[in-house]
């Protein structure tokens, strides 16, 4: 019987054709701080439900079966790692993976800053910060504005609208270099503030600017010595 049909009769289970891992050669000295040096690796990957991880592994367990001198196909490791993780094959574990991850991923916030006129906050935001407006939206002319503005991976919305929080917000936003940021707003001609840089600040090194109607922005270069 070829492997493939061997697992899918449900020979993972049965012991009189499994392997005798418990027999299996101990390896080399350099195999067997290979696969000790790997277990922080597998333990990550246990814990986290998805396609990707459960196909490592899949590949942890050839390695681990190569170094005993069993040879398999990457097909039939995927279908071992499902039937030890209850199911029927391959295809129903990573359909159930899928719809596992739908249900329960979060996607990174946005944080809603209340400003009283989007007129004077987007020149703050866009000429002054250096984000772009992606968007902005009113019901019909005349009625409270809601905004979108983002840089790189940062996105934030600007509200008129009553009930949107109130001025005076805070939100941290880690960047890569605060130096540079520093700079690039100490060069905007007619800057409205030359902010600082807090060197102890409990982010790393943070440089902190306010808005128009006091939102706090913090930007800070995390694991920054």
């Amino acid at each position: 019987m070829r492997p493939a049909a061997r697992a899918r009769e449900g020979w993972v289970n049965a012991p009189d054709e499994s392997p005798d891992l418990g027999a299996l050669p101990r390896g080399t000295r350099r195999q067997r701080e290979h696969r000790h040096g790997r277990a922080a690796e597998k333990a990550d990957t246990m814990t986290t439900p998805s396609t990707d991880h459960a196909k490592r592994l899949a590949k942890l367990l050839r390695e681990d079966l190569a170094a005993g001198g069993f040879d398999i196909p990457h097909s039939l490791a995927l279908e071992l790692v499902a039937h030890q993780l209850g199911t029927r094959d391959w295809n129903v574990l990573a359909a159930a993976l899928r719809k596992n991850i739908s249900r329960y991923e979060i996607s990174p916030g946005v944080p809603v800053l209340r400003v009283m006129s989007m007129t004077h906050a987007l020149p703050f935001y866009v000429g002054y910060l250096g984000f772009r407006l992606d968007w902005e939206h009113r019901f019909e002319p005349g009625t409270p504005a809601y905004a979108q503005v983002s840089r790189s991976q940062a996105v934030l919305h600007l509200s008129e609208h009553h009930g949107d929080g109130s001025p005076n917000g805070v939100v941290w936003l880690p960047v890569a270099d605060v130096a540079a940021l520093q700079r690039e707003l100490h060069a905007r001609p007619d800057a409205p503030m030359r902010p600082g840089i807090e060197r102890d600040a409990p982010g790393g090194p943070t440089l902190e600017v306010i808005d128009p109607y006091g939102n706090v922005l913090r930007f800070a270069q995390a694991g920054s010595d």
